[in-house]
């Protein structure tokens, strides 16, 4: 299966008659592995940093996580595995596995909890496949 089609088929899949409005799979030194559309244009910066949360849980909290230069209030995670943020009537859920980050952004009336269910279920299947 390619990259592309973990995107389409599984992280933009139709939840309860909604879906995420963006979704990637971004390797942890910045490469594109797959991306929907309207997935936002990042610069090597903001993955950067994003990737740094992961390690040293917390960086984010005090600036906000930026991607694509829209700005998103950290909120609460999961220290070295999950970053999630809150913009506005929507928010981002980043999930890292052992070679990438999966991201899944949202609006409403997709739920926070929806948005975690598809970018974790699809994190922690690429872990158990090894990557």
């Amino acid at each position: 299966m390619s990259w592309q089609s973990y995107v389409d088929d599984h992280l933009m899949c139709d939840v309860d008659g909604v879906h995420l409005n963006a979704a990637a799979i971004i390797g942890l030194d910045g490469n594109v592995w797959a991306q929907n559309a309207s997935f936002p244009k990042f610069t090597p910066q903001e993955i950067a940093n994003i990737v740094r949360d992961f390690d040293e849980p917390g960086f984010l909290a005090p600036t906000g996580l930026f991607l694509g230069g829209a700005k998103y209030m950290v909120i609460q995670g999961e220290p070295g595995a999950v970053v999630r943020g809150k913009k506005g009537s929507g928010g981002i859920t980043i999930k890292k596995t052992g070679q990438a980050l999966i991201f899944g952004i949202y609006e409403e009336p997709m739920t926070p909890g929806q948005c975690n269910m598809v970018v974790e279920k699809m994190g922690d299947y690429l872990i158990d496949q090894g990557l």
